[in-house]
């Protein structure tokens, strides 16, 4: 197997004493690499939800937290939570058209756009759908902003630019500094876009993908195949369209010209307060294909130390178990996303973790540790924990997240996305001070990696959230400097990012993310130990929500 980005590892991994990294503290990189080489291997099929790679993952993780005597911490008294979920396929090869200027233009699937569905029916026909632009599709009254101006989308299909207004923003434009700038907010996300065109009522939403304002390439968009995954709803129509999906750049600026409409031009004309939507005159969205779905019963797995003076407030380490599982071959032939640095380094910060607390006297808070379920398919296991939480998320002290460490070799600093959030950035630097290394923001906020890892199910609850994750921007290497880390980045997202080759190496050098690791650990040391209470930053968005039950941590 190909494996780009571990030879740039080779390329930039440390003198051969330290190729595999003492066991300095209390986080191992030896241990960390055997758990990510057992979960990333083929006997895992890629770890998808509801199949055989599931069961011997889950399977996998519950005797690793027998055996370091950890305490079940899942419900019933048992060591998971059932997390049940719809899975959806499109049943043979769909077809897609657009109607514009006289012209039908087919579509292929996967190539020039990609579609979803997450509503259990067995056959969707739309038959020549009009057409809407609607900017970057949001609705946010606290920004003074507001792309719909109240247009009727029951029975159009919306289509909408990833990002938020401010991405693309100049100085004197409307958008300029409303948003975030760069950095990607929410309303960038492609999961708001969803939820927001299903609650205007759409018949479906496609988005145009662009690399920068998506923060990754078409191919990570192919990576789902088509298939769809969500949590078991009440009323599943009134939280999705009909249809979800993304149409790559050149296919939109050729179905605006056809109507005779100008993308570039309207991205800028989307940057305007005053922005109103604008009906692709004559053009239609066509779509015909057949639909399995089908129950599945997913499985979180929770593990606890149970804390001596109070109990009920938790700690909690976090990280998903889930990957791609088994699509399309790659150029090799390979078909297995065996999830090996995303998130199979994670898992293994996880058990390290325990392992350390598990080591140590009691503290007088629990510490709660948590592998989610089917995270690459929308955070839908720890959005199910958030709505059913076995831990009162008034009383969660602080949830921790690892997702993607690299796999390089020790490095100066730590890369912290959502700088300025809360308190736990500022615990971070102090953590991190005492490894004599620092802080780094994203250096890629537009992004929105804040908004694509576990952390952020608790961070709408109100719960304070540090998510460490290589992928914000490349770390200052020992050996190679920032140059270096950009390099990986690079090489990571372009080839590897949910694709085959993100696979475990006996090159790779876990010293850096052992380091990481194990500042989470002095940080939730710390915090278990004593009654302090994290708090959102005035700035945060999420602050309001913790405030509403402040009274119960006094």
């Amino acid at each position: 197997m190909v494996r780009v980005w571990a030879l740039a590892g080779m390329a930039l991994a440390l003198t051969a004493g330290l190729a595999h990294a003492q066991d300095a503290g209390p986080i191992s990189p030896r241990r960390m690499s055997a758990v990510v080489k057992e979960i990333a291997s083929d006997a895992y099929q890629g770890r998808a939800p509801g199949t055989p790679g599931e069961a011997k993952t889950v399977a996998y993780l519950i005797a690793r937290f027998k055996a370091l005597g950890l305490e079940p911490g899942g419900e019933h008294g048992g060591w998971t939570q059932a997390v049940p979920l719809m899975r959806f396929n499109l049943s043979g090869e769909p077809k897609l058209a657009f109607e514009a200027g006289g012209a039908t233009i087919p579509l292929q699937q996967s190539q020039q756009v990609m579609v979803q569905t997450t509503r259990p029916t067995a056959h969707v026909h739309i038959d020549k759908a009009p057409l809407v632009f609607v900017g970057y599709g949001v609705s946010a009254p606290e920004r003074k902003w507001d792309d719909f101006k109240g247009v009727d989308l029951h029975g159009r299909v919306a289509v909408v630019l990833v990002n938020d207004p401010d991405f693309e923003a100049r100085p004197g434009e409307d958008a300029y500094g409303r948003f975030a700038g760069q950095a990607m907010t929410y309303y960038g996300r492609w999961t708001y876009k969803y939820e927001e065109m299903a609650r205007r009522g759409a018949l479906g939403v496609l988005i145009v993908h662009e690399t920068p304002g998506a923060g990754y390439g078409w191919s990570t968009v192919q990576a789902s195949n088509g298939e769809g995954y969500d949590i078991v709803r009440a009323d599943p129509a009134k939280d999705h369209t009909l249809i979800q999906g993304w149409m790559q750049r050149e296919v939109a600026a050729d179905l605006f010209k056809r109507a005779g409409l100008n993308l570039e031009t309207l991205k800028v004309a989307a940057r305007r307060a005053d922005f109103r939507p604008v009906p692709l005159t004559g053009a239609t969205f066509s779509a015909d294909y057949g639909v399995t779905f089908d129950k599945v019963l997913s499985h979180n797995v929770i593990a606890k130390r149970t804390g001596t003076t109070r109990p009920k407030e938790a700690v909690m380490f976090g990280a998903h178990w889930d990957a791609f599982g088994i699509g399309a071959p790659d150029a090799a032939g390979q078909r297995i996303r065996h999830g090996a640095a995303d998130d199979g380094t994670g898992v293994a910060g996880v058990l390290e973790l325990a392992r350390a607390f598990k080591a140590q006297p009691r503290l007088a808070r629990t510490t709660v540790f948590a592998v989610w379920t089917a995270e690459e398919r929308g955070l839908l296991g720890s959005e199910w924990y958030a709505t059913h939480p076995l831990y009162d998320p008034a009383l969660t002290v602080a949830n921790f997240t690892m997702d993607t460490l690299q796999p390089v070799g020790l490095s100066h600093d730590v890369v912290l996305v959502g700088a300025g959030q809360n308190d736990l950035g500022d615990l971070l630097a102090t953590a991190a001070a005492s490894q004599h290394r620092t802080v780094t923001p994203d250096a890629h906020p537009e992004r929105g990696l804040f908004y694509r890892a576990d952390h952020f199910s608790l961070a709408k609850r109100g719960v304070p959230t540090l998510l460490l994750m290589s992928l914000g921007g490349g770390p200052d290497f020992v050996q190679g400097g920032r140059a270096a880390g950009d390099r990986w980045i690079t090489e990571f997202t372009a080839h590897c990012y949910h694709q085959p080759c993100d696979a475990w190496s006996p090159d790779w050098n876990l010293a850096g993310a052992a380091q990481d690791v194990d500042l989470l650990y002095i940080m939730g040391r710390d915090l278990a130990a004593d009654g302090a209470w994290p708090q959102w930053k005035a700035s945060s968005e999420f602050k309001p929500i913790r405030q509403e039950t402040a009274a119960r941590r006094k």
